[in-house]
């Protein structure tokens, strides 16, 4: 059956065109399969006399026998990997290139994610992938620089790739802290480009919207303690009026200096907390709260600038 094990029948007649002299190649299209399935075949189950059916079908049970059960369901006896588990592996690698992975580490990753013994050597992923070393090389390579493949080695020196258990854990940190990354980056720019300019309001929209993303993935990264300490301070300019130091709060709020920074900080990283209101910095290391300017448009501010229309002006009082 092609894809499948290599029955008594398929040897017999390997054996039989082998004898003609046909090559691997003429032999793999004839049973439907690849020709390195028929030079492996060939390969390790040959006898002191060359390649015989009977001794092939023999080998290759007893090599199977050897294997627990779910490595004989990954791995049969002709060394690839059961046609069901081919198709899930191209498939699941196929879904994972879809978010970005490329194709050859995503078929890699799914390969060791799915192996029975929880990891393999190259020897053994280029058997499966049918693929060169040079492919997996370079496919193991961007997957150690995600932190999504480690190496060890076995008891005979030699290099196993594998998945650690912990792999989702440390792609949610990796990602989490990315995510802060660009959200500090989007700030930044917005002190560049100016927080009312269209280039600011994207940007603070973008710095928003990673920092939700940043704090729902670290489930919040705040304490309740921090949070309300960093309201505190939020309230505090707004009582004064006036932009405030570190120093000046911390006089104010009867706190050490240490526990002031810890909340201007956790604005920074937070910025939802003062919503709709934002700490920035002004001169001088002083802190001021104003309105998030993404919350009213250009428009609404101008009209909120220029002051009330002549027809809202008050009644006046008559005499």
């Amino acid at each position: 059956m092609p894809g499948g094990r290599l029955t008594h029948e398929d040897r017999r007649q390997i054996a039989s065109w082998l004898a003609e002299g046909l090559g691997y190649a003429e032999i793999g299209r004839r049973l439907g399969r690849p020709t390195s399935t028929i030079s492996r075949e060939v390969a390790r189950n040959s006898a002191a006399g060359g390649y015989l059916a009977d001794h092939a079908q023999h080998s290759a049970g007893r090599r199977a026998r050897r294997r627990s059960p779910l490595q004989a369901a990954q791995s049969p006896a002709d060394g690839e990997p059961a046609e069901s588990v081919r198709v899930f592996v191209e498939r699941f690698a196929a879904l994972l290139a879809g978010t970005g992975l490329p194709r050859m580490p995503a078929r890699v990753f799914v390969c060791l994610l799915t192996t029975g013994p929880g990891s393999l050597t190259s020897a053994e992923l280029v058997r499966r992938l049918q693929v060169s070393p040079a492919s997996v090389s370079k496919a193991v390579g961007y997957l150690e620089a995600m932190e999504l493949v480690r190496r060890d080695q076995d008891t005979g020196r030699r290099e196993r790739y594998v998945v650690g258990d912990d792999v989702w854990l440390r792609a949610l940190v990796a990602d989490t802290g990315a995510h802060a990354e660009v959200a500090a980056a989007a700030r930044h720019g917005i002190e560049i480009f100016g927080a009312g300019t269209p280039a600011g309001l994207r940007l603070e929209r973008m710095a928003r919207f990673f920092t939700w993303i940043s704090g729902q993935m670290n489930g919040g990264g705040l304490t309740e303690a921090a949070a309300g300490d960093a309201l505190t301070v939020v309230a505090a300019l707004v009582h004064a009026a006036r932009p405030l130091t570190a120093a000046d709060l911390a006089a104010a709020l009867d706190w050490p200096a240490p526990r002031v920074a810890a909340a201007v900080d956790a604005i920074g990283r937070r910025p939802d907390l003062a919503d709709p209101l934002a700490v920035e910095r002004a001169g001088h290391g002083t802190y001021v709260v104003a309105p998030r300017p993404d919350r009213l448009s250009p428009a609404q501010r101008e009209a909120l600038t220029v002051g009330p229309r002549p027809d809202c002006q008050p009644a006046s009082r008559s005499s």
